[in-house]
This record gives C-alpha cells, structure tokens and sequence, in this order.
C-alpha cells in the first residue's frame, strides 16, 4: 500500500523541520510525500528543498488557502491511500504509518483515524488537550463528534468519488469533508486507539469569541449543503467536546 502524506505550508520556517522529519523517518517506506507551499516569503522553501528526494513532490505557488493547497496536493497524489499534516503537526514517532497500514490492511476499512495531542507551541513535549476519538459511531456526530482532521486517513478513491475540501467553508472544510464522507455517504472507517499525532495549540476558529462563532454558521452551512438535519444543538455541542479535551490529558509527551 502506497501511502500520499500531504503538508500545506505558508511561511512555515519555525516549524516545518519537525513536520518533515515525523515523516521521512518513518519506519514505513512506501511514502510518498507531497508538500505544497503557498509561495513563502520566509526561508520554508530552502529548508523543504533541502531534503532532497526525500519529498517527491514539492510545489511553490500562490494559493486561495490552506484547503486550496490540500486540494492541490489531493489532485497530485498517487497513493492508495492519503493523509493530510500540516506544517505545525508532527508524527508521535517513527511507526505511525506501519500502525495506519497495518489497521488498513487488517479491517479493510476506507479510512482511518485516531487519537491527537495539542502540545504547547514553545515547548513541544507539554501537553495542552487531549483529543481521545473514541470507537466510531454514526450518531455521534449529531452530539458534536468529529475525528481529529490530522489522524484522518482516507482512500484515494474516496476523494475521487465523494471530492475533497470545499474551499468557501472556511476553517470548518475539514469537518464537512469529514461529515460528508463518514456520515452522509457511509464510507467505512477504523479507530486506531492510540495518539498518532502531535499538534501545537493554535487555530483561527478558536482564536477568537467572533471566530467561533463564524465556525459554528459554517458547521451548520456543512449540513445544510450536504442535505443533512443535525439536532438544533449539535454544532453547539462541538466546542463544548473541545473544552473537555483540557480536562482529561497528560501533563508531556511519553
């Protein structure tokens, strides 16, 4: 199984390092690994370039946004399979995609997700949230759920069937994506039950109180495009799951 990892990157040079050696030093080899810049004015572009061969793909351009570039890198890849990190995400360690092959292969799902860690942006190894997915249910997402976006693996073929990240969505694509693939059309997917992935605290939908709440119109629009009726609280519920990520975590990294 031929595995496409994606990383979209915009003046990315404080992080980008790390996000790159999580995945040229898996233990899995069959990688292809795709990143697509937004035309960085920093030194992302040096530091991407200097890996060689080691990234099989690597586009520099200017872009309409962080799902735009994934989209591109979407429309490049060649893999069986595809996964998305981004430039301020990492891998746990080096036998994350063995562990996605292996559940691929044994539960010959069409997608994959698992357990993420938000670490704190200066100090890699304290953690900040603790995002525990749990055993996929479908009702779930009625009551708020979503997987983590930088645990989710999906087949090619599904992207190419159902599409990918609708691009007038904002910062909530990637839960209707999501929405779209495992509530709406079924697509079968596996819990691979431990943390694959290490994210730094952030994000523009909970930056602010008016960004949240500009998330939470763009939740409900991804179930009104998808022909979809949530409970009048289900996008509500969302943020709430997040305030309880603070509560149950480990205080670093293993």
């Amino acid at each position: 199984m031929k595995v496409s990892i994606i990383t979209v990157v915009y003046n990315g040079a404080k992080t980008i390092k790390d996000c790159i050696e999580s995945v040229v030093n898996q233990s899995y080899k069959d990688i292809e690994y795709i990143v697509i810049d937004g035309k960085s004015t920093d030194s992302t572009p040096e530091i991407v370039r200097s890996y060689g061969t080691k990234i099989a793909v690597f586009l520099s351009e200017k872009d309409a946004g962080i799902y735009d570039a994934m989209n591109k890198g979407i429309s490049l890849a060649t893999g069986d399979v595809i996964g998305i990190l981004n430039a301020d995400d990492f891998y746990r360690d080096s036998s994350v995609i063995e562990k996605v092959v292996n559940t691929f292969t044994k539960t010959q799902a069409d997608s994959i997700y698992a357990d993420l860690l938000y670490v704190d942006s200066l100090d890699k190894t304290a953690v900040k949230r603790y995002w525990k997915s749990g055993a996929y249910k479908r009702q779930n997402f009625l009551y708020g759920w979503m997987p983590p976006h930088p645990t989710f693996f999906l087949r090619t073929a599904s992207y190419k069937k159902y599409g990918s990240y609708r691009t007038d969505l904002g910062s909530a694509a990637d839960y209707e994506l999501m929405l779209r693939i495992l509530y709406k059309n079924q697509v079968t997917t596996a819990y691979l039950a431990e943390v694959t992935t290490h994210m730094r605290i952030g994000g523009v939908s909970n930056s602010t109180i008016s960004n949240r709440f500009d998330a939470n119109k763009n939740d409900r629009r991804a179930w009104t495009l998808n022909d979809l009726h949530p409970y009048w609280f289900t996008t509500w519920l969302k943020p709430i799951r997040k305030v309880l990520q603070f509560v149950d975590k480990p205080k670093r990294t293993e």
